[in-house]
């Protein structure tokens, strides 16, 4: 792992270069010896920040923290980035559950197509019982789905109820003009 440490409005002491190195040396095991590593240290006003980035991959793993203390920053910084990192690897092992550890430089970049257009990939098609708004939410969390379309029992049109960000749900009629 290469590192480039760098400050902005300060000046750099060993001490701190001495700490950055320490602290990030930590993350070395999940990295390849030419991944480069930028660390940046700026003061604003009266805080100090800590800035870390890391290419893999194509993807960015960033961190930032800022505190009144250098060193908190640094610290609070290196959990930030563990936490990502382990996270990003527990993904990897999911997908390619093969037993083996997860190094990133092993793993090849997705190939994009050129055509990258959407396209329906896949036709569903069910049969529709006339029902009222509640038991169409009953069958739709029985189901384990976000929504639910189904034929008003009252009205007799396709209705849509779907589970909203708040926990409650909505019910989509159709209008026409």
């Amino acid at each position: 792992m290469k590192l480039i440490i760098t400050g902005r409005n300060m000046e750099v002491t060993d001490a701190l270069k001495d700490t950055v190195r320490r602290k990030l040396g930590k993350l070395d095991k999940y990295f390849h010896e030419d991944v480069e590593v930028h660390a940046t240290l700026s003061v604003e006003k009266n805080r100090q920040i800590f800035e870390v980035t890391i290419p893999i991959n194509g993807r960015m793993i960033r961190a930032e923290e800022s505190t009144e203390d250098m060193y908190t920053s640094i610290d609070k910084s290196i959990d930030i980035l563990e936490r990502q990192i382990r996270k990003h690897k527990t993904k990897l092992q999911k997908r390619y559950n093969n037993g083996e550890t997860i190094r990133f430089e092993n793993i090849k970049p997705l190939s994009v197509e050129k055509d990258s257009t959407p396209k329906i990939v896949k036709t569903k098609r069910f049969a529709m019982k006339p029902m009222d708004a509640e038991e169409a939410v009953l069958q739709m969390e029985l189901l384990g789905h976000d929504f639910f379309v189904f034929t008003n029992g009252e009205t007799d049109e396709v209705n849509v109820v779907y589970k909203r960000k708040d926990g409650n749900y909505g019910l989509i009629e159709p209008e026409y003009l």
